[in-house]
């Protein structure tokens, strides 16, 4: 069984950020599989949960996904605690994130590492020990109007996708719903194999 969370900021006007493609990509997952609604337990602290079984190409497979409500720095307490209650394994842990060093269209999976300055991911790194979880990075680039080597990405992320990539987004959002049914169906590893080839998808 895995867990699988989609990182994001919680209200309205975070909803269509680039820094909640992990919401957007965990919702249409849920919607998809026609899984029960997001409920919010309150022994689970800050977070929206559900379960079920989704459909892969070797049958149906049983997941947990998590929602962190705490905002994106304290995204780790939510994650670990679903982790906990259900008994998963780091290693079957997914991260569905914004990832700046890629491309705005280009979808790719990674077995582990750090956080790379992603606060979200630096969170869960923190309550989980480790780096060991997987995680689906969905690229969102960087600001073409910012001068090379800024750190501070903020006004980015925090600013929604313009409407000219809709089209795109809605792409990369189901390329990220079969990365995610591919792991839970072969792991981590061959996903990667299977998916991590294909092309940036605002490109097509």
């Amino acid at each position: 069984m895995w867990l699988v969370a989609g990182l994001g900021n919680p209200g309205s006007k975070y909803a269509r950020n680039r820094h909640n493609i992990g919401f957007m990509v965990v919702d249409e997952l849920v919607s998809k599989h026609g899984l029960a609604a997001f409920s919010v337990p309150s022994y689970f602290g800050q977070c929206e949960v559900t379960s079920g079984l989704v459909t892969t190409e070797r049958g149906r497979e049983k997941i947990v996904v998590v929602k962190p409500m705490g905002f994106m720095n304290l995204s780790g307490f939510a994650v670990a605690r679903v982790a906990g209650f259900h008994k998963i394994d780091v290693e079957n842990i997914l991260v569905v994130h914004d990832e700046l060093d890629l491309d705005f269209g280009i979808v790719r999976l990674k077995s582990g590492g750090g956080h790379g300055g992603h606060n979200g991911l630096r969170s869960i790194h923190e309550q989980l020990g480790g780096g060991a979880f997987a995680r689906l990075r969905m690229g969102i680039g960087r600001d073409p109007n910012t001068k090379p080597g800024a750190k501070d990405a903020a006004g980015w992320v925090l600013s929604d996708f313009p409407k000219a990539q809709e089209a795109a987004v809605s792409a990369v959002i189901r390329a990220g719903c079969e990365d995610i049914e591919t792991v839970c169906a072969k792991g981590i590893k061959d996903a990667m194999n299977q998916h991590n080839a294909r092309s940036n998808l605002a490109a097509t």
